[in-house]
């Protein structure tokens, strides 16, 4: 699913500046390597991870030096956020997707309940704390952010990000399509401040099977129990049999 803008009537956002870049909930920092592998030259400038050991992985891989920090605790002034003249900002906030995904307890991410996935509302607090804003903002998430129990939350989010002058686009990709051989569905939202447009990649040829990476000794410690996986396959029954009964199709 996307939102569609008219893009001959917007600009092509283009990267012209230095980039400053600002991860919340930011793991290992996948996202920061992706950068570094498309060549865009940036600063690793805020990271904000709660976790100590994916903290100590980020400093590993990045030769950085970063503490761990609560998102909660912060400011919008604790961004860094200043001369958006000179600067490119990039803020990425894969918040965490625990009670959104089929894997979890599916509590969803409303404002009135205290969820992991709740978090994105503490997103909207420092947004909205900040004087200057980033130009662009990056989400990643499981698909069931817009699924028919987390949508109106979806659309406040949104809506919040209209308001403050985003223009956003959404789309569900999978990692089948652009070179990785896995299924796995993302969905990927962008924003960016001001009136421009975004086309998200077009898929390209898989050239690798899973073979290809990996390894032939694998700890048991990685795979699934059997109760994870019963809990997987009775969700996805139930969503089937919801959306047969609501006249729609099967996964």
């Amino acid at each position: 699913m996307q939102i569609t803008l008219d893009s001959l009537h917007k600009e092509r956002f283009i990267i012209n500046k230095p980039v400053r870049l600002i991860e919340l909930f930011a793991g290992i920092g996948s996202q920061a390597k992706a950068l570094k592998r498309l060549n865009v030259d940036f600063e690793h400038y805020r990271v904000v991870e709660f976790d100590k050991f994916a903290i100590q992985s980020y400093n590993a891989i990045h030769g950085t030096n970063f503490e761990k920090q609560d998102i909660m605790q912060l400011k919008g002034k604790d961004l860094g956020i200043t001369d958006t003249d000179k600067y490119i900002y990039i803020l990425t906030y894969s918040f965490p997707c625990q009670d959104l995904s089929m894997a979890g307890k599916r509590q969803g991410m409303s404002k009135c309940y205290n969820t992991r996935s709740g978090l994105l509302w503490e997103v909207e607090r420092l947004l909205s704390e900040c004087k200057e804003l980033p130009q662009v903002l990056l989400m990643e998430n499981v698909t069931e952010v817009h699924s028919k129990d987390n949508i109106d939350d979806f659309r406040d989010w949104i809506m919040f990000l209209e308001n403050k002058e985003y223009n956003n686009l959404y789309q569900d990709l999978n990692a089948k399509y652009y070179g990785i051989p896995q299924n796995r569905d993302r969905c990927f939202m962008i924003s960016l401040l001001g009136d421009y447009y975004y086309e998200f990649p077009q898929p390209i040829e898989l050239k690798e099977c899973l073979a290809d990476r990996l390894e032939d000794n694998v700890s048991e410690k990685y795979y699934l129990s059997d109760e994870q996986i019963s809990k997987i396959n009775n969700s996805i029954f139930n969503i089937q049999k919801d959306r047969i009964q609501n006249g729609g199709g099967v996964l």
